[in-house]
């Protein structure tokens, strides 16, 4: 996992509207690191995928809206309140907003985060 003064490069400029595209192929790993690049960002919500390094993971945090996480390359666990949950390629899981949740790498691995900040008023 990263250490917490490490952040993960990110690219926050939304991905071409009416294009299509291969999700696996927009972002690249990057040695040591984990990248995020922004498919769609809104005021409530938005979309990234994530490239993780060999050994890269996100340290333990809680988020106040749920957050949809799928495998699109490799495989990762998620530690969700102290339960382990092993994804493989395809696999998704919703993460409950307020619970403590880490990503523990598995080799290296891509994932895309959907997060919806509306209906939690």
């Amino acid at each position: 996992m990263k250490p917490d003064n490490e952040q993960p490069i990110a690219d926050n400029s939304e991905l071409e509207k009416g294009k299509a595209h291969i999700i696996v192929e927009i972002i690249e790993y990057v040695p040591n690191s984990v990248v995020i690049k922004t498919i769609i960002k809104k005021s409530n919500g938005n979309i990234s995928i994530m490239s993780f390094d060999y050994g890269e993971g996100l340290t333990e945090k809680t988020s106040p809206f749920d957050i949809y996480a799928q495998i699109v390359e490799g495989k990762a666990e998620m530690v969700i309140d102290k339960v382990s949950h092993f994804l493989n390629c395809g696999d998704g899981i919703i993460i409950p907003a307020h619970l403590s949740n880490y990503i523990k790498p598995d080799g290296r691995f891509k994932m895309i985060q959907t997060i919806i900040k509306s209906g939690y008023e």
